[in-house]
């Protein structure tokens, strides 16, 4: 994912501000007419957008660790030095905080390099135009849901036509102006666009697209979106499209658990992943999880004993754990410059299960096979029958630190360290740059 900053720049124009300062052109800008005006420059905006992408404000790490630390419920501790990522940890955030500042930043800039591309994909060459804006909507459809996960009360909670969620923004912002300043849209409008781009996203792509997006990544996507709106057929069928195609195409799970981290390229189970080198990508789940033996931190996430009390003996998942600098550790995120698996194969039979289970359904294969497959590749012997607690163990487990924590726990409507999952500290502030600078049109969320 090769960085174009000259591209990058000049389409990242934020909506948020109202300081004449932002009228001003980055030294490095190039004018849009020259950034969209060919087929080549499309698409080196495009890689731009993967490149945004991989930030470690996104899926370069810190949404993943975002989503484990709101849900850490005793299971992982914030161990390091650094106040921002305490504060989610703690449920005390302030409206400052830069951390939740920069991926508010980082979406919205993405998404607007995504809304330049989709406007101008009529110049793109005529047999890649559904490709790149299939990977265009992808892109932005994820940002959309990543942002109304993190900034607004969860699908579980109800009252979704009137609880807001985040601003949807859906043309190019090329300047300030009084249409800048616009307002949340609803949860439900929000998840309304979601569906909208990964469905149309899921129709435009390829079935194969070397490290990028494509037709399973986008189905596998969409089922997530399912899930959280408890529309369990739809996630079902979703996560079944994308088993079909990426299986079709090559895709599988990994012989051992193991082998299905720390790779140093795309492996058969990833259906999408962040790529990472000592060049380019940002891997900040190994800067925060790992150690200095294997070039992070200090191990800022410790693994705890009633996390590691949940796996039964003999279960290849805990085996992958490891003893360090002083404490437990994910070994999930143990090695530097490596591929971070966005979408695992895996993922999509359990949701299969899970929604095949409450539905009273077997599409695509029954609940109790797709768990199984899951519990042997980890080791463990099949089971001769599955519940819908099964399920979920299994998932909770398979899933372990990979940013599925938060979500699952506010969807199952659970709890973490005496927060209800729709506990107003459950829910990011809307940082307060942007607050100040929408004029009165962004509402700060309860609780802050």
């Amino acid at each position: 994912m090769k960085k174009y900053i000259s591209f990058c720049v000049a389409l990242g124009v934020l909506f948020t501000s109202c300081d004449k300062k932002l009228d001003l052109l980055p030294q490095q800008s190039v004018a849009e007419e020259v950034a969209l005006s060919s087929d080549a420059n499309v698409k080196k905006v495009l890689n731009g957008a993967y490149d945004a992408l991989s930030s470690s404000n996104l899926y370069g790490g810190n949404l993943f660790l975002f989503s484990e630390l709101l849900a850490a419920n005793g299971e992982i501790r914030w161990e390091g030095t650094f106040n921002q990522p305490r504060e989610i940890w703690l449920k005390s955030m302030l409206t400052t905080n830069s951390y939740v500042r920069d991926t508010w930043l980082s979406a919205y800039t993405n998404i607007n390099i995504c809304n330049n591309i989709l406007g101008a994909v009529n110049v793109v060459a005529t047999a890649d135009q559904n490709r790149v804006k299939g990977e265009a909507l992808f892109i932005r459809g994820a940002l959309y849901f990543e942002l109304v996960k993190l900034f607004a009360k969860p699908y579980s909670a109800g009252a979704v036509t009137s609880n807001p969620g985040v601003p949807l923004i859906l043309a190019p912002t090329r300047g300030i102006d009084q249409s800048s300043y616009v307002a949340r849209s609803t949860v439900e409008q929000v998840y309304t666009q979601v569906l909208a781009d990964l469905t149309e996203a899921e129709s435009l792509l390829p079935n194969t697209n070397t490290v990028y997006a494509t037709k399973a990544a986008a189905s596998a996507m969409l089922s997530r979106v399912y899930l959280q709106m408890e529309r369990y057929p739809d996630a079902r069928d979703a996560a079944n499209r994308a088993i079909t195609v990426a299986t079709a195409n090559g895709k599988s799970l990994m012989a051992s658990y193991a082998a299905a981290f720390n790779n140093g390229s795309n492996v058969a189970e990833y259906l999408f992943a962040i790529q990472v080198s000592a060049q380019d990508g940002a891997n900040n789940m190994h800067l925060f999880w790992s150690i200095p033996t294997y070039g992070g931190r200090d191990g800022d996430v410790s693994i705890q004993a009633s996390h590691l009390a949940l796996y039964s003996s003999g279960d290849a998942r805990l085996d992958l754990f490891y003893s360090g600098a002083g404490d437990t550790r994910s070994g999930k995120w143990q090695q530097q410059y490596k591929a971070l698996p966005v979408i695992r194969l895996a993922e999509l039979y359990l949701t299969r299960a899970e929604a095949n289970s409450r539905a009273g359904t077997s599409t695509g294969d029954s609940p109790l096979n797709d768990v199984n497959r899951i519990r042997n590749r980890a080791g463990l012997t099949s089971l001769g029958s599955v519940t819908l607690a099964n399920i979920l163990a299994e998932r909770k487990l398979e899933l372990a630190h990979e940013g599925h924590a938060a979500a699952d726990l506010k969807r199952l409507k659970l709890s973490a360290d005496g927060f209800a999952y729709n506990a107003d500290k459950m829910v990011f502030p809307i940082p307060q740059r942007e607050v100040d600078a929408s004029r009165g049109t962004i509402v700060q969320n309860a609780g802050y």
